[in-house]
């Protein structure tokens, strides 16, 4: 831990650069939409939700002692650390020195132009920062890595061991975070704009964490469902005053196709 004094004079998100000027490998369309699905469904149950923060595609700085030095993980998430910066405002960049906490987790989607390095088959090269795994592994030790194979469609999960990731799990369709009490898996459906294989979270009950949008959909549903339900109880009130029958089996059809039986109300 720096001391309070040494980290004040330290340079901070704000000066420091958080854009790749000149670099190509720019994000493709999946991953801009993969990264915010899964922080909105980033919920560890033993932390606040003003203390869990997660990025897409943030500057990630490491080395105090090189401080251009960074890397720009897919999605990382941490917890015991503010949501925003000093509480107050949104965060530029990760600067680890003044953050103080670990991300743990981090998630690699691979691609052709990223994926040796992604795996770890890069080695450092004389006179060059340190490599993604190397950074990952042996200076910021994340305890869980995670690489995405949208192809395949395949997870491979990477545990800190005595100092060195240890595959903990491959070609699985979810993976266990016991830091975060969650697990990380596989999901076909529709986000955003398209049907895909997305990954996302699950709780501890292997329940999908809905996203606000599915919560409110949820909700409409349900609302629904009692709106229909209070109808059909005061059409049978009718009934047994002498009204219609056929007006209650509408009803009573229509309760059938929200899911619901009618001789169970």
């Amino acid at each position: 831990m720096l001391e309070p004094l040494i980290r004040a004079s330290l340079p901070t998100m704000d000066d420091l650069p958080r854009e790749e000027v000149g670099k190509p490998g720019l994000p493709d369309e999946f991953h801009c939409l993969q990264g915010p699905l899964l922080s909105l469904t980033f919920r560890p149950p033993a932390w606040p939700i003003t203390q869990v923060f997660s990025a897409y595609d943030l500057y990630l700085y490491y080395d105090v002692n090189h401080t251009l030095w960074y890397k720009r993980p897919d999605w990382f998430g941490a917890v015991g650390v503010p949501s925003l910066d000093q509480g107050q405002h949104l965060r530029q960049s990760y600067v680890i020195w003044q953050e103080q906490v670990t991300p743990v987790v981090a998630i690699e989607i691979l691609s052709p132009g990223t994926e040796n390095e992604d795996l770890g088959k890069i080695k450092r090269k004389p006179g060059k920062p340190p490599t993604k795994w190397e950074v990952y592994e042996q200076i910021l030790q994340i305890p869980n890595y995670v690489i995405y194979d949208e192809t395949a469609h395949t997870l491979k999960l990477f545990q800190l061991t005595a100092g060195q990731y240890e595959q903990k799990a491959s070609s699985q369709t979810r993976v266990w975070i016991p830091e975060l009490e969650l697990s990380l898996g596989l999901w076909h459906g529709f986000w955003n704009k398209s049907t895909e294989w997305w990954l996302r979270w699950y709780d501890r009950a292997g329940k999908l964490i809905p996203t606000p949008e599915e919560v409110q959909q949820q909700d409409k549903e349900l609302a629904q469902q009692q709106v229909v339900r209070a109808e059909y109880e005061k059409e049978l009130a009718r009934e047994r005053a002498g009204h219609s029958e056929q007006q209650a089996d509408r009803l009573a059809a229509k309760l059938r196709e929200l899911g619901l039986d009618p001789e169970q109300i």
